[in-house]
C-alpha cells in the first residue's frame, strides 16, 4: 500500500508539473475566480436572508423587502455563476488546446523507432482520449470543485457563528471520510491507468484494422477481427465495471455521511428550538448551510474520480514528452552542395538478435547511378533508412562530402533527398495537395503542370473531372498503382532533390504502367545522384555501379557486365529474368 501511495503521490506531482508547463489565460482565470467567489458569497447570503424571513413570519407584519432582496440575490447568483462557469470552461478548452498542440508537435518530431514500437492508433489515443480526460476534469469538474471548496469553507465559518456545537458535530465526518477515501483513491488511480492503457490498445487495433480494411475483406478476416475487437471491448468492459464498483461506493458513502449528520442536526436543532435556545430561522439557516455543504461534498467525490483518471492519462502523455525527439534546428537553412555519399564499415541491427547491416562500405559520386540488388531481407531498404537518418548506425559512419551526416542539420539534409518507393503512398486529399506535400512555398500552377508532364501524370490527371482537385481517397486508393507512382515522381520533381532514392519503384506495376513510370524516372534521375533498389534488373543494367547484398554484406561490386562474369548469384538472377 505504501508503494502504491508513493506512486500516486509522484504521479500527482508530475500531473501538476505538466499543468504548470502549459499556457494559462491568466487574466481570464483571475476574472473567473472573482466571479466564482462573488457567486459563492451570494449563495452564502441566501440562508441568512431566509433566516430573517422565517423569523419575521412570527411577527404580525410580512416583510416584502426581504422577499425582493431574496429574489435579487438569486438573480445575481445566477448571472455571476453563469459567467464564471463559461470562463472556467474557456480556460479548460484553452489549456487542453495548448497541451494538444505541444503533444502533436512532439509526436511529429519523434524518431522512427518510436513508430516501430507503437501502433498509430495507440498514439492517436494519447492525443485525443487522454487529453479529453484532462479537459473533462478542468471544464466539467474543476468549476464545481472550486466553487464547492469556497462554499464549504464559507458555510462552516458562518455555522460557527450561528451554533458552534452543531458545527463541531458536522466536522467529525471529515477525518472519517478521508480515512475511507485515501485507499479508494489509490485503487481508482490504478484502475484508471489500466483503463487508459487498454483504451490505447483498442484504438491501436481499430487503426490497424480500418487502415487495411481491403486486406481484411480480401482474406475474409471479418470474423477473426470481430473476435479480436470483442476481446478488447470485454477488457474495457471489465475495467469499466471495476471503476463503477469504486464509484458506486464513494458517492453513496459521502452522501450517507452527510445525510446522517443532517438527521443528527435536525434532531439536535429541533430540541434546541423547543428549549428556546435557538430560533426557527436559525435552524432553517443551519439546514440550508448543511445542504450547501452536502452537495459540494457529493460533487467532490466525482471530481476525485475524474482527477485520478486525469492523473493516469497524463502519465502516458508525460512519457511521450520525456522521449528524445529528432533534432530541430533553430538556425536558418544552409545550402548543401552536391557531394560524395560514403558508407564506411556501417553496422546496424534492430535488436540484439536482428543484425541487418554487417560492415557495409561504398561510395556514391555526384550525378551517378548506384544500384543495390540481392535476395529479400538482405538490408537494402535499411541502407536508405540509415541514409535518411531514420535510424543511427550501431557502428561505422555515413559521410557526405567528408562530413558525418549526423552533424548536418537534419531538415536541410533530408531536403536534399527525394524518395519514391514501391508503394508510393499518398495522403488523403487532392492530387494537387499531394504533389506539393511538405512544401512551405507552393509553386506556380505552370510549374506544377510542368512537373506532372515530366512525370507522365498530366495525361490521366487532365482526364479526371476535377483534374488537379481530384480527391485521391485514403492512401490514394482511388488511383491505380501506376498513377500513384507518377504523382510521387511529380512530387519529387517539384522538390528538386539532389539525391534520389528509388526503392523498387516499378516492381508492383504492370508492363503498361511500368513504361510510363520508367520514362518519368529517367527524367527524374537526370543530373541527380541516384540510389536504386531493384528486383527487376532490366531497370539498372546501365547503372554506374551495382552492389550485390546478401545478409547485410556486399558480396559483389561492379557494372552489370562485370557482375555477370564475376558473381554467380547475380548471374542466376539475370538468367531467371531472361537477361543473360
Amino acid at each position: 500500500m505504501e508503494k502504491g501511495v508513493f506512486s500516486m503521490s509522484s504521479s500527482t506531482k508530475n500531473f501538476f508539473q505538466l499543468l504548470k508547463s502549459l499556457r494559462w489565460p491568466v487574466k481570464i482565470a483571475v476574472l473567473a475566480i472573482i466571479l466564482s467567489l462573488l457567486s459563492t458569497v451570494i449563495s452564502l447570503v441566501v440562508p441568512l436572508v431566509t433566516k430573517t424571513l422565517v423569523d419575521s413570519l412570527t411577527s404580525t407584519s410580512f416583510n416584502w423587502t426581504l422577499i425582493l432582496l431574496l429574489l435579487a440575490v438569486f438573480i445575481l447568483q445566477a448571472v455571476f455563476g453563469g459567467f464564471s462557469y463559461y470562463l472556467l470552461s474557456y480556460i479548460g478548452e484553452f489549456v487542453v488546446a495548448d497541451l494538444r498542440n505541444k503533444l502533436w508537435s512532439k509526436v511529429l518530431h519523434l524518431p522512427i523507432p518510436y513508430y516501430d514500437r507503437h501502433e498509430s492508433g495507440e498514439t492517436m489515443s494519447r492525443i485525443t482520449q487522454d487529453t479529453s480526460t484532462l479537459k473533462s476534469l478542468i471544464t466539467d469538474h474543476l468549476v464545481n470543485f472550486v466553487s464547492g471548496i469556497i462554499t464549504i469553507i464559507g458555510s462552516v465559518i458562518i455555522l460557527f457563528f450561528i451554533d458552534w456545537k452543531m458545527t463541531l458535530i458536522m466536522l467529525i465526518s471529515v477525518p472519517l471520510s478521508m480515512a475511507i477515501m485515501m485507499p479508494l483513491g489509490s485503487m481508482m488511480h490504478k484502475v484508471a491507468k489500466a483503463t487508459q492503457k487498454e483504451m490505447a490498445s483498442f484504438s491501436g487495433l481499430l487503426g490497424r484494422v480500418l487502415s487495411e480494411i481491403r486486406l481484411v475483406k480480401s482474406y475474409r478476416a471479418e470474423e477473426n477481427e470481430t473476435v479480436s475487437g470483442g476481446e478488447a471491448i470485454q477488457r474495457l468492459y471489465r475495467y469499466g465495471l471495476k471503476e463503477a464498483k469504486i464509484q458506486s461506493f464513494i458517492s453513496p458513502f459521502m452522501t450517507l455521511i452527510m445525510m446522517a449528520i443532517l438527521v443528527v442536526i435536525l434532531g439536535y436543532g429541533g430540541l434546541q428550538v423547543s428549549n428556546g435556545t435557538l430560533s426557527a430561522g436559525d435552524l432553517v439557516a443551519i439546514i440550508f448551510y448543511l445542504v450547501q455543504i452536502i452537495f459540494p461534498f457529493a460533487q467532490m467525490a466525482t471530481f476525485f474520480t475524474s482527477f485520478q483518471k486525469a492523473v493516469g492519462a497524463t502519465e502516458r502523455i508525460q512519457e511521450i514528452f520525456a522521449m528524445d525527439s529528432e533534432p530541430v534546428e533553430d538556425q536558418a537553412s544552409i545550402a548543401l552542395e552536391d557531394g560524395i555519399i560514403t558508407f564506411k564499415d556501417v553496422h546496424f541491427s534492430y535488436g540484439e538478435n536482428k543484425k541487418i547491416i554487417n560492415g557495409i562500405t561504398f561510395e556514391a559520386k555526384p550525378g551517378t547511378v548506384t544500384a543495390f540488388v540481392g535476395p529479400s531481407g538482405g538490408g537494402k531498404t535499411t541502407i536508405f533508412s540509415l541514409l535518411e537518418r531514420f535510424y543511427e548506425p550501431d557502428h561505422g559512419e555515413i559521410y557526405f562530402n567528408g562530413s558525418p551526416i549526423h552533424e548536418l542539420p537534419l531538415r536541410d539534409w533530408r531536403s536534399k533527398m527525394g524518395y519514391v518507393s514501391q508503394e508510393s503512398p499518398l495522403m488523403s486529399g487532392t492530387i494537387l495537395s499531394n504533389m506539393t506535400y511538405g512544401m512551405t512555398k507552393i509553386p506556380s500552377m505552370e510549374k506544377i503542370i510542368e512537373a506532372a508532364k515530366a512525370a507522365n501524370a498530366s495525361s490521366f490527371i487532365e482526364e479526371l473531372p476535377d483534374k488537379y482537385d481530384t480527391l485521391v481517397g485514403e492512401r490514394g486508393m482511388k488511383l491505380s498503382g501506376g498513377q500513384r507512382q507518377r504523382i510521387a515522381i511529380a512530387r519529387a520533381l517539384l522538390h528538386d532533390p539532389k539525391i534520389l532514392l528509388l526503392d523498387e519503384a516499378t516492381s508492383n506495376l504492370d508492363s503498361g504502367s511500368e513504361s510510363f513510370v520508367q520514362e518519368a524516372l529517367e527524367r527524374l534521375m537526370n543530373g541527380r545522384t541516384t540510389l536504386i533498389i531493384a528486383h527487376r534488373l532490366a531497370t539498372i543494367m546501365h547503372a554506374d555501379q551495382i552492389f550485390f547484398i546478401e545478409q547485410g554484406e556486399i558480396t559483389g561490386t561492379g557494372t552489370h557486365e562485370e557482375l555477370l562474369s564475376s558473381h554467380e548469384l547475380y548471374k542466376e538472377f539475370t538468367q531467371g529474368q531472361g537477361l543473360s
